[in-house]
């Protein structure tokens, strides 16, 4: 039997107690389980404690992948109607694997606080735009959004800690604290880790290994946040495949409060919709040069995205680079290239004295494909020796360099950047607290982010390569 029957009664009467949760917690032979029964849309199984994974692959097996960037669009619209809609929440986060910005998550899942929990469901189940309910109890609603299931558990103030905690995972993370705790309910995610002799762990960092020795020891470090974010040194414009103009994308970086900003269109042997030929960038820079007489509290850099070639060179003639404020070199094509034959590319445009920034390193694509099987050590030490920065890029396709290469790269002395890579106006802050969320996976400090110093130390670092 368990040695927590008092809690675990008391999550699965809250919805806390989340399918990946309980399994883990039958196979760590925590919990026994009589019957219990699984839904996904519309198909529902009664299962014992022996057939619980079974189940889980069995009914999970129909779900079309979400990515980070699908999910927290979906996240953010029904949160947002959740407020518009639902006067008996105080508030809602979002939970699960979405909170812990995890690339792929399985689920979306909400937690909101409530005095009168009943009558916040009631609510949510008769939202606009909810097109039907799966599952409902006094705490918690499933409900179908925007063609997706959304899950929602609703707790009272001085529970609401604890639920969050839990559903937010992993599930061998929160059966830790809770065994080092006990059996009581928290307000706070704050308080639940004070109880628990424990620093505070941010949600990225929960799945590390090393998470809760680093609690222990009191050395959990403050993680970089949109708030260190001085600038954003990629985007695009109509000059390349974006959206938007350069006038609308100074306007919206203006509006976000920037102290600087990067126009960084592709280079002309780009795979894009458009590019860069050398007479548009003449334009271009004349365009940028009267935007800053228009802007004079927000610093415009002229940039470029080169392609690196598949000799390692860079597809646009060293006088043109010298030229601009900021250069950065990306690696969009394989070109049937081998591990080795793509690391020495990278190595050789780390090394070139006018790039600043490699840009999405491993050019992952988030649920097609992985990133390129390179030497990571080797671009680590070679970035870190010639003062090039890192990317880890905030587009929801790319999500790189992902938590693990980056903590591997701060560790090893490597400065990164936190950018959006983004290609409408719109979607610039959130595409940058989808790179400050990958970051954090990687422990990432504001002392490691070159977009978190002021312009004099962007310059610097610039000049400092080129010298």
């Amino acid at each position: 039997m368990t040695p927590l029957p008092f809690l675990l009664r008391g999550l699965r009467e809250l919805g806390a107690l989340s399918l990946s949760l309980e399994q883990t917690l039958v196979r760590d032979g925590i919990l026994t389980l009589t019957d219990f029964e699984l839904a996904v849309g519309e198909r529902r199984a009664s299962v014992g404690a022996q057939g619980l994974r079974a189940a889980v692959s069995m009914l999970a097996a129909d779900r079309a992948p979400l990515t980070l960037g699908r999910a927290s669009d979906i996240a953010d619209a029904f949160s947002a109607a959740l407020t518009a809609g639902c006067p008996e929440l105080i508030d809602v986060d979002v939970s699960g694997e979405v909170r812990r910005f995890e690339q792929l998550p399985r689920e979306l899942l909400l937690v909101g606080r409530s005095r009168h929990p009943p009558g916040a469901v009631a609510s949510i189940a008769s939202l606009p735009g909810v097109t039907g309910v799966l599952h409902r109890t006094g705490r918690r609603v499933i409900v179908v959004f925007q063609g997706h299931e959304i899950d929602v558990r609703v707790a009272t103030p001085d529970e609401y800690g604890t639920v969050l905690f839990t559903t937010t995972g992993p599930a061998a993370h929160v059966v830790e604290i809770h065994r080092r705790r006990g059996p009581r309910m928290s307000a706070s995610e704050d308080e639940l880790y004070s109880q628990a002799g424990l620093t505070y762990l941010p949600p990225e960092v929960r799945s590390a290994p090393d998470a809760i020795e680093a609690a222990v020891r009191g050395r959990v470090p403050t993680f970089v946040t949109r708030a260190d974010i001085r600038g954003d040194l990629h985007m695009h414009t109509t000059f390349s495949d974006g959206q938007n103009s350069v006038r609308e994308m100074v306007d919206s970086c203006a509006a976000l409060g920037y102290e600087y900003m990067a126009i960084s269109d592709h280079s002309e042997h780009a795979a894009a919709s458009r590019t860069l030929t050398l007479d548009l960038l003449e334009r271009q820079r004349e365009e940028i040069a009267r935007l800053r007489d228009e802007y004079p509290r927000l610093a415009i850099l002229h940039g470029i995205e080169a392609d690196i070639l598949p000799d390692g060179s860079l597809d646009c003639p060293d006088e043109i680079l010298a030229s601009l404020d900021v250069v950065l070199a990306s690696l969009h094509e394989r070109c049937g290239h081998d591990g080795k034959r793509l690391t020495a590319r990278c190595l050789q445009a780390l090394r070139h004295p006018l790039v600043t920034i490699i840009t999405h390193p491993a050019n992952q694509l988030v649920g097609r494909r992985a990133g390129y099987d390179m030497d990571y050590a080797a671009i680590y030490e070679a970035a870190a020796a010639t003062g090039t920065a890192l990317e880890i890029d905030g587009a929801p396709g790319h999500l790189d360099l992902d938590g693990g290469h980056a903590r591997e790269a701060v560790t090893n002395g490597v400065t990164v950047a936190i950018d959006s890579d983004c290609h409408r106006a719109r979607s610039l802050e959130r595409q940058m607290q989808l790179g400050i969320g990958t970051a954090r996976r990687g422990w990432v400090e504001p002392r490691h982010v070159l977009n978190t110093r002021p312009l004099r130390e962007i310059r610097a670092f610039v000049a400092q390569k080129r010298a």
